[in-house]
């Protein structure tokens, strides 16, 4: 048992401060999270099958609820659902949690990668299928980043921008359209990630059920 349980990752992070209700969630059967994610909010937190949420990942619905597709990998560090850059999330009522369909805060499509330190804000914030959210990149509030795009490491997405499908956008702002068809390969490639992760990160789904 000790090999075993050798061969599972851990995060060798200082521990993340959880706060803010418990949210109401609905997880597939075969997701992976790891006992130390965040999640916090009032409002849902919807996980598609086969989604991988490393430690320390955050996931905050006090803007609106959450909804991660399916083979997402959402990596340590990473925040969606965060307030609108320099506006802090008002405080939630102790005890209130809905599941308001009104209230939508990020969606992100099957496939998608939001990579180490990334940060998706609340408020209708949508990031397409096969999508990879660079290291450090934050994407505003109200933004829709189209189909099998590509944010570089720290590229910052303003607040209700519309990035087209297979755009390819760097830190300094500039931007490239790729279509070489690549998106099945790697939506295979990212098939092939998670069943690695699923092996190396101890997974514990029910610390988060109501």
């Amino acid at each position: 048992m000790a090999a075993a349980s050798s061969n599972k990752r851990h995060s060798i992070l200082p521990p993340v401060q959880a706060g803010g209700p418990k949210p109401p969630v609905q997880f597939s059967s075969s997701i992976t999270i790891a006992d130390s994610a965040i999640l916090t909010g009032p409002h849902l937190i919807a996980i598609g099958s086969e989604s991988v949420i490393h430690p320390r990942a955050r996931l905050e619905s006090q803007g609106g609820r959450l909804a991660i597709g399916r083979r997402c990998i959402v990596h340590e560090r990473s925040t969606l659902g965060c307030a609108p850059a320099n506006r802090p999330a008002l405080p939630s009522p102790v005890g209130l949690q809905t599941t308001d369909a009104s209230l939508p805060g990020v969606t992100l499509g099957d496939y998608v990668t939001v990579e180490v330190g990334a940060m998706v804000e609340a408020g209708n914030t949508i990031i397409g299928e096969g999508t990879t959210v660079g290291v450090g990149a934050r994407v505003g509030k109200g933004a829709v980043v189209g189909r099998h795009c590509t944010l570089t490491p720290l590229t910052v997405i303003a607040p209700g921008d519309v990035v087209p499908e297979f755009t390819v956008v760097y830190s300094n702002g500039q931007r490239r359209t790729d279509r070489r068809g690549a998106a099945g390969l790697r939506n295979k490639g990212q098939a092939r990630q998670i069943d690695v992760l699923r092996r190396m990160i101890p997974s514990n789904p029910g610390k988060f059920s109501q």
